[in-house]
């Protein structure tokens, strides 16, 4: 492992970074964490339980407070046992119960936020309470400067080639986050990357400014990928 200019060979587990790292620790959960939960925490608990893992990301709900609050105690001791801890800002009990079909207006008891999504529950067009998922706001401001810095340090390149090169990190973004009730998330990259591709394509020549009817006819050549739901993962 390289740390500057010292180079050293760890005794215990994986380089930082390492492309066998994330592989080992899935392995090291399923049985750590996927079989003690089923066979050792499921059969102590009074209601039902479900567990959502992946990778070292993972959501556990629980039917009953109690049991989540023994569920919690009971992780704690797994990890510690393996010499493993749960992240302190990441771990907490929260109520998500579907509101009763009686409450009209308000949100839901609670959000939390998994693998790059913010869940809630909101209502349907029909008027049920449903639960909905959108891209956490961090992840979109991340994305918007990723591609902002991207015009930034290549904007002596041909249009053309930004334009390829935009339109695979926008369509990624989509690919990812494109889910049922999320559309409204998609459009503030696809509009600031807009702003943010003129500001620094003015800024490769003094002698003709790009005016905005001039980028309206650039984009028509070249247009940036519209927003579109790429997967349905619940009905409304």
């Amino acid at each position: 492992m390289l740390d500057g200019a010292d180079y050293s060979e760890p005794d215990l587990g994986t380089a930082q970074g390492s492309a066998l790292s994330p592989l080992l620790g899935n392995v090291v959960l399923h049985y750590v964490l996927d079989v003690w939960f089923e066979q050792v925490v499921l059969p102590l608990l009074g209601g039902r339980a479900v567990l959502i893992r992946y990778a070292d990301d993972f959501v556990i709900g629980f039917e009953r407070r109690d049991d989540a609050e023994r569920g919690l105690a009971l992780l704690h001791e797994r990890m510690a046992s393996y010499e493993l801890t749960l992240h302190p800002d990441k771990t907490r009990l929260l109520p998500f119960r579907r509101p009763p079909a009686s409450q009209r207006g308000g949100k839901g008891p609670a959000t939390f936020d998994f693998l790059g999504f913010t869940l809630y529950w909101g209502r349907a067009r029909s008027g049920r309470w449903c639960m909905w998922c959108k891209t956490r706001s961090s992840r979109l401001q991340r994305a918007i400067k990723v591609a902002a810095d991207w015009c930034r340090r290549h904007r002596h390149l041909p249009v053309s080639v930004q334009h390829a090169a935009l339109t695979r990190r926008i369509q990624g973004h989509f690919n990812y986050f494109g889910v049922s009730g999320n559309y409204r998330n998609l459009v503030p990259l696809v509009e600031a990357t807009k702003r943010n591709w003129l500001k620094w394509l003015r800024r490769r020549s003094h002698r003709s400014r790009l005016t905005w009817a001039r980028y309206v006819t650039l984009l028509e050549r070249y247009p940036l990928p519209t927003p579109r739901i790429r997967v349905r993962i619940w009905g409304s």
